[in-house]
């Protein structure tokens, strides 16, 4: 069994947990709400195995979200305790004669209630709820989850979002009229994001906006302009072209690929190019001070994410990982990128909340959900620290989007905060056995049971009125090419300044930063001002030029 130099949080948290369970017995329930990277998986089998040294509990529990997650955890249990912890999944039926110690993703709850039910009945079992969140009362997880755990002596729960996107609450917690858990103060224990900076547990994030300024022409010769700074002005007389409204939507031009006119190799000058590109240079100079930094890319779908896959290849010179669900293996290639110092890891809904890969830097966040939920979990990718003397930064590259802005500004002010109620359900239910699934997997996770295609659309060919699905570029019946009434360019794509640390900074301020940065670290901390010092090791160096200013304004 291994000894551990805990943080100054996990000790409190620890001892916290220990007098509200032990000691207090009011509940039997304790909340730990932590930023991302901050040491949850630690601090929890810590707490678990000081249970077992106090013979309070036989056995302990696990449920995390995904597979991956599962793997980590039994690892760091084992590193803490000592103790061997066995995965097991839906397929396993019984699992009381698995060993003491359990570890599952929340998907096979579904199946193994009963299992679980048993084993608390018969021992004293602490469960720990990893990523809570995804318990909610209405869903099916969180109804299982509860009828599981109803005899556990203890309950830990952990999150880094103590509220779901959807609004809806989660088992075992009453809400305030905010929609927030209101769990007694001395059963909850939180460490805010802007704390877990301060005390280097986290790296500080600069978001850089990246703004593309589009025109769509009509084949009339009108030519409407669009971009994330200015909303489409278009004619009521132009409402007639069939799809022009969607493809004036900002967010999926800059989620559309772009092709050579081949049809086939990917545009390097591309909106997805130019923000790959910056990606490129930043994590050139990371590596500068972290040899093993890497990338992540977060796209919207597996066609977007093979093409920004190529794209990376063929500006950076190296070819990236690429995971997705319909891919074979796809855990063992996140471990693979994990363990390696290959640059980049190309993503879609596979690194999310609770995949720890510490030497992740860079994020080039180009989602398929909008929400903040997705957001912050994502943006906890890329805050994790290599240790006390790790002071480099984290960044995210991000379309010009106020929704997305408006994120990363209550980021900055504190990652735990609440989630906003307006986003979307990213999960399915399966028909056969009422389980709760990601949107992008193919086959339902805990029976087995393939998902139904989703429904094709089609249009209509003007010629012969023939069907043709909606991508055909020829009508499948007379051979008609089908011409779109507009033709969509790229004019331009440039950054547009960053958010950091409370501040909004024009692109001039971060570029002057950037040119100048080494003159003016060496002359900020060559002041021997230990304030000064200790304040520039926790802002990103976007800002130095700001802070210069502010320091010995002219």
């Amino acid at each position: 069994m291994s000894e551990i130099m805990l943080r100054a949080w996990q000790s409190a948290a620890t001892a916290k947990a220990l007098r509200w369970l032990t000691e207090i017995k009011s509940d039997r329930h304790f909340l730990i709400n932590a930023a991302p990277g901050a040491g949850k998986t630690i601090c929890a089998s810590v707490i678990a195995k000081r249970l077992l040294e106090m013979d309070e509990i036989d056995r302990v529990i696990v449920i995390a979200p995904r597979a991956e997650v599962v793997k980590q955890w039994g690892e760091e249990f084992k590193f803490v305790t000592g103790r061997h912890m066995t995965k097991v999944t839906g397929a396993d039926g019984d699992v009381s004669d698995f060993g003491l110690d359990l570890c599952a993703t929340w998907a096979a709850i579904q199946s193994l209630q009963d299992a679980f039910q048993l084993v608390c009945h018969r021992s004293r079992t602490l469960v720990i709820c990893d990523e809570h969140h995804h318990a909610a009362v209405e869903a099916a997880w969180g109804a299982k989850a509860d009828g599981a755990f109803q005899d556990a002596k203890f309950v830990l729960v952990l999150t880094g979002t103590p509220i779901r996107s959807d609004g809806q609450e989660t088992v075992w917690f009453a809400f305030d009229d905010e929609g927030r858990i209101d769990h007694p103060e001395p059963g909850t224990f939180t460490l805010g994001y802007g704390e877990a900076v301060e005390l280097n547990y986290c790296r500080p994030i600069t978001f850089h906006r990246h703004e593309g300024r589009f025109s769509v022409k009509l084949s009339e010769g009108e030519e409407v302009a669009v971009s994330g700074t200015r909303s489409p002005e278009l004619d009521p007389s132009l409402r007639r072209v069939k799809g022009l409204q969607q493809a004036l939507d900002y967010y999926r031009l800059v989620c559309t690929p772009k092709y050579l006119p081949d049809g086939t190799t990917p545009d390097v000058n591309s909106y997805q190019g130019t923000m790959l590109d910056w990606g490129i240079s930043k994590l050139d100079d990371l590596r500068e001070t972290v040899p093993q930094a890497g990338g992540l890319v977060i796209a919207p779908s597996i066609g977007v994410a093979e093409y920004m896959a190529e794209l990376l290849e063929k500006l950076d010179g190296e070819k990236p990982m690429l995971v997705h669900s319909q891919m074979p293996n796809a855990e063992s290639r996140i471990s693979s990128f994990k363990n390696s110092n290959r640059r980049w890891i190309v993503s879609v809904a596979m690194i999310s909340e609770g995949v720890d890969i510490k030497r992740l830097r860079l994020l080039i966040y180009l989602p398929t959900a909008k929400t903040e939920l997705a957001f912050r979990q994502a943006m906890g990718r890329v805050v994790r620290t290599l240790g006390p003397d790790d002071y480099s930064r984290a960044y995210v590259v991000m379309p010009t989007l106020n929704i997305l802005e408006e994120y990363a500004r209550r980021v900055e002010r504190e990652m735990g905060s609440a989630a906003s109620k307006q986003e979307t359900k990213t999960t399915k239910i399966c028909g056969t056995c009422g389980s709760e699934n990601d949107r992008a997997a193919i086959n339902c996770a805990s029976c087995g049971a393939d998902f139904p295609a989703r429904r094709q659309r089609f249009k209509t060919c003007d010629t012969c009125e023939g069907q043709s699905p909606v991508s055909a570029k020829e009508c499948q019946h007379c051979g008609q090419s089908f011409k779109a009434d507009y033709v969509i360019t790229l004019n331009e794509a440039l950054r547009m300044g960053a958010i950091v640390r409370g501040m909004d900074l024009d692109e001039d301020e971060v570029q002057d930063a950037e040119k100048n940065k080494k003159k003016i670290l060496r002359d900020l901390l060559g002041s021997g001002d230990d304030a000064i010092i200790r304040l520039v090791q926790q802002l990103p160096e976007e800002s130095y030029g700001r802070l210069r200013k502010i320091l010995n304004p002219e």
